[in-house]
C-alpha cells in the first residue's frame, strides 16, 4: 500500500514540475515573440563613464518579470537602430550606431545570433539599479500589457567595435 501511494505521489510531483516548467517556457516565448516586435521607447537617464551610454529603456510586455529581462535586449538594440534625442541630466542626442537603412534585414543571421536569449548582446548591458524598478517605473497600460522602465548602462564603443569587425558599421577613422 506504501509503495502504491509513494509511486502516485512521484508521478503527481513530477507531472507538476513539467507542468509548470512548461507554462514558464511559454511566458518567455511571449516575451521574446513581443521583444522581436521591438516595441521600446528608449531616452537618455544621464552622464556614463566614457564609452557608455546611460539609458532608460520603457519595454511592453503582459509580464512586468519578463518586460526587465527584455530591457536589456532593447537597450541595446536602441543604441544599434534608433539612437535617442538629447534630453535632462546633461544629456545630449545620440545617432543609432547602424545609420543605414535595411542594415538589419542585410545582417539577419547575426542580429539573430547576437539578440538571442543569453546572446552575446549581454556583454554590452548591465542594469544600473541592480534590478530594482522604481514605483514611477511599472504602468499598467491596458488590461494585459505592462510598460516597464529600466535603466541600463550600454557599452557603445566596445558594442561599436564589434559591429566594426562584423562589418556591419565603417570605423570612424574610415573615409566617406
Amino acid at each position: 500500500m506504501n509503495k502504491v501511494i509513494i509511486k502516485t505521489s512521484l508521478i503527481l510531483i513530477l507531472l507538476l514540475g513539467f507542468s509548470i516548467n512548461a507554462t514558464a517556457q511559454r511566458r518567455k516565448k511571449q516575451a521574446n515573440k513581443d521583444t522581436k516586435a521591438w516595441r521600446y521607447d528608449i531616452e537618455c537617464k544621464g552622464i556614463a563613464k566614457q564609452g557608455s551610454k546611460l539609458v532608460k529603456v520603457w519595454s511592453y510586455s503582459k509580464s512586468p518579470k519578463f518586460a526587465i529581462a527584455q530591457a536589456m535586449k532593447n537597450a541595446v538594440h536602441g543604441i544599434v537602430f534608433k539612437g535617442y534625442a538629447g534630453g535632462e541630466s546633461g544629456c545630449t542626442s545620440f545617432k543609432p550606431l547602424a545609420n543605414r537603412p535595411g542594415i538589419e534585414n542585410e545582417h539577419v543571421a547575426f542580429f539573430e545570433t547576437f539578440f538571442s536569449d543569453k546572446g552575446e548582446f549581454m556583454k554590452y548591458v548591465t542594469t544600473a539599479t541592480d534590478g530594482n524598478i522604481a514605483p514611477g517605473d511599472r504602468l499598467k497600460v491596458s488590461k494585459k500589457e505592462y510598460k516597464i522602465g529600466v535603466v541600463v548602462n550600454v557599452a557603445t564603443d566596445q558594442l561599436r567595435k564589434k559591429l566594426e569587425s562584423e562589418g556591419i558599421v565603417k570605423a570612424l577613422n574610415a573615409g566617406f
